[in-house]
């Protein structure tokens, strides 16, 4: 029985809106094994300039990133959607060991197969240095801001 992860291809506006949820939601966790499970298990990855395949790849690059990338709280944002593809705008922020606070920008481009899971993606970041005061995103999304953009400064 093959794996699966509804909403399905092709997207509407509302499935696609979903999709977006379910991946902010499932990264917030910052449970490697948990986001993995959302991609194919041969899923190709590039991330900034780092290229991944498949879930173990994932797993061990995610574990690497949160035990950097402390206190790590995302927002994530439907840009545009068509038949099997998703593209999206997020926002994160997260600490480092120092103590120093950081702004991720980013946009991704998701490619699913017929059974709902990502087998490609593709992530574009850029990281500010941000004050502690300057934060915005802290822990997961209320469930009454789902959906809602978020500025870009």
């Amino acid at each position: 029985m093959p794996e699966d992860r509804p909403p399905y291809p092709p997207f509407t506006r509302e499935t696609a809106l979903r999709k977006v949820q379910a991946a902010e939601d499932a990264w917030n966790t910052r449970d490697p094994h948990r986001v993995a499970l959302a991609y194919t298990p041969d899923s190709q990855w590039r991330n900034r300039s780092t290229f991944l395949s498949g879930r173990e790849e994932i797993v061990d690059f995610l574990t690497r990133k949160w035990e950097r990338e402390l206190d790590y709280a995302l927002r994530k944002s439907l840009w545009s959607f068509h038949e099997n593809r998703i593209a999206v705008r997020f926002q994160y922020e997260w600490h480092d060991a120092d103590g120093d606070w950081w702004r991720s920008y980013g946009n991704e481009l998701w490619e699913f197969d017929e059974n709902g899971l990502m087998r490609r993606r593709e992530a574009g970041i850029n990281d500010v240095a941000i004050p502690e005061s300057d934060r915005r995103i802290r822990g997961p999304r209320p469930t009454d801001e789902h959906g809602l953009d978020f500025p870009l400064r």
